[in-house]
């Protein structure tokens, strides 16, 4: 199977090593994976913002580059999804022809976890022992519709043991522009998601979208403590799949 692989903003600036680990994960599974170049951000900050119109060019820019490609297009982002698979239909609801163009690159959309377990079928993918829990991602669970993905390739991470992790349906906190224009209440989130983490008694704390990670990274760093939070595709790539 041929994939497309949507890199994301976050990853391609931040950190391209999980970029490198989804390819690394994928291609154990005979998958082979191609990165159209020229990516930038798929307009989900704008969008969420309210400027539109910024958020239509960026978005036409990204069905340029992946329409007339071949394959599902494989996002490590259940945020990133979410807005090509549900939200380019509000940016070109009074535009037929990029409309059309915007629905077929959305059907072709799959989050990381989700393309592994429901396209692929595959059930363990990787991972070394050790104790994990999972904090869900508010755009992939309730946005995109994608559960139990992450937690099926956790459980079967040889001498892996997943604890549960308490409230686990609880927001982290970032919500993208809304840890900027919200701080206080934010953080306040945070903190409660992290006493949660704590609390699940796990050694790391596995998240599929990598602004999740950052927010609460972030949080232990300011509080002494070490940054436990990881994506899944730095705990799959770590193991034999």
């Amino acid at each position: 199977m041929r994939v497309q692989l949507f890199v994301t903003c976050l990853l391609d600036y931040l950190y391209p090593e999980i970029a490198e680990d989804v390819v690394k994960v994928l291609e154990r599974q005979d998958v082979e994976v191609s990165v159209p170049s020229g990516q930038t951000c798929c307009g989900q900050p704008a969008f969420n913002g309210g400027f539109w119109d910024e958020a239509r060019e960026m978005a036409v820019r990204f069905l340029d580059l992946f329409a007339d490609t071949e394959g599902l297009i494989v996002c490590p982002s259940g945020s990133c999804a979410a807005m090509v698979a549900h939200h380019y239909a509000d940016l070109f609801a009074n535009d037929p022809d990029q409309m059309a163009r915007a629905q077929a690159v959305a059907s072709r959309v799959r989050e990381f976890s989700q393309f592994l377990v429901e396209d692929l079928g595959v059930n363990s993918a990787g991972g070394t022992p050790g104790s994990y829990t999972y904090h869900p991602s508010c755009h992939l669970t309730r946005d995109l519709g994608v559960r139990g993905c992450a937690e099926t390739l956790l459980d079967a991470i040889p001498g892996g043991q997943r604890s549960p992790l308490p409230e686990s349906q609880d927001c982290c906190g970032f919500g993208g522009l809304f840890s900027v224009k919200m701080p206080a209440m934010s953080g306040a989130m945070m903190q409660r998601k992290l006493r949660y983490i704590a609390a699940s008694g796990a050694e790391t704390c596995v998240v599929c979208d990598a602004s999740c990670m950052t927010h609460l990274n972030g949080g232990l760093i300011k509080q002494g403590k070490p940054p436990i939070v990881r994506h899944l595709a730095q705990v799959l790539a770590e193991g034999e799949g």
